[in-house]
C-alpha cells in the first residue's frame, strides 16, 4: 500500500502524530497540515495525494471549506474527523462532498478499515463495464456518468451509490444492505448517511432523480420509467 499518500490536516499536533504513526505502520506515505490554509496549499501542490483526512475545526479555514475547495477539482476520497458529533455537523460534512464522517475520539482500527475500504474502491482495478438504464449511462472503467450525452459531476461515493442502484434495478434495497455494499464494511453510522447521499444524488440527476424511489420505513429502489 506504499503507493498511497494520505494528507492529515488537524491543528492538534498530538492527533497528527497519532494518525501518522498508525498510517506509517500500514505502509502509507503521510503528509501533514496544521491548519486549513496549509491543507489547501499542500493539496494543490501535491498531485500524488490519494486520500485526505480533515479535522472540521481548524484555524484559517475549517475542514468544510477545505473539502469544498478540494471538490472543485478532485474526487479524491475525503474523511472528516471531528469532535462535533452532531447531526448538523455530519450533514454539513456530506453536503460539502466528504465521503466519511468519524467522531473523536476515534477507534484507530475503525479508521484504518475505512481508509482501506475507500482506497480499495477508489483505486482498485475496475472492469471496463458500461451500465445503462433509463437514459443514465455509467462507464465504470472511466468512472463517468452521462445523461443525454452530458457528463454528470458526481462525487466518488455518489458514483458508487448510483452504480449499486442501477445494478439492482427494480429491487427493494434496505438501508443496511446499501451500507454494507456501497460502503463495503461494517459502518458505525445510521440512516442519515444514506439519506443525505440520496438527496444529493437525486439533485444531480435532475429529472431522472425521480428514478430513485423511497420505500418508507425500509430504504430505496431504482425504478426508471419504461419509456425512457
Amino acid at each position: 500500500m506504499g503507493q498511497y499518500k494520505i494528507m492529515v490536516a488537524d491543528d492538534e499536533s498530538r492527533i497528527r502524530s497519532l494518525l501518522r504513526d498508525f498510517l506509517l505502520k500500514e505502509d502509507y506515505d503521510v503528509v501533514e497540515a496544521a491548519d486549513g490554509k496549509e491543507a489547501i496549499e499542500l493539496f494543490d501542490n501535491d498531485k500524488d495525494i490519494s486520500l485526505v483526512i480533515l479535522d472540521v475545526m481548524m484555524p484559517k479555514a475549517d475542514g468544510w471549506e477545505v473539502c469544498r475547495r478540494i471538490r472543485e477539482n478532485s474526487d479524491v476520497p475525503v474523511i472528516m474527523l471531528t469532535a462535533k458529533d452532531t447531526e448538523d455537523a455530519e450533514l454539513e460534512s456530506f453536503d460539502c462532498g466528504a465521503d466519511e464522517f468519524i467522531s473523536k475520539p476515534m477507534s484507530p482500527k475503525v479508521l484504518m478499515a475505512r481508509i482501506s475500504a475507500l482506497l480499495r474502491r477508489a483505486y482498485g482495478d475496475s472492469e471496463d463495464k458500461i451500465l445503462s438504464s433509463g437514459g443514465i449511462v455509467i462507464d465504470q472503467g472511466a468512472h463517468t456518468v452521462t445523461i443525454d450525452e452530458k457528463l454528470v459531476d458526481l462525487s466518488y461515493k455518489e458514483f458508487e451509490l448510483l452504480t449499486y442502484f442501477v445494478e439492482n434495478e427494480g429491487l427493494a434495497l434496505s438501508r443496511d444492505k446499501i451500507l454494507n455494499n456501497v460502503w463495503n464494511y461494517d459502518y458505525y453510522g445510521d440512516a442519515r448517511t444514506i439519506d443525505t447521499h440520496v438527496k444529493k444524488l437525486r439533485q444531480k440527476l435532475g429529472d431522472k432523480g425521480s428514478y430513485i424511489k423511497t420505500i418508507w420505513g425500509m430504504g430505496y429502489k431504482f425504478e426508471p420509467e419504461k419509456d425512457q
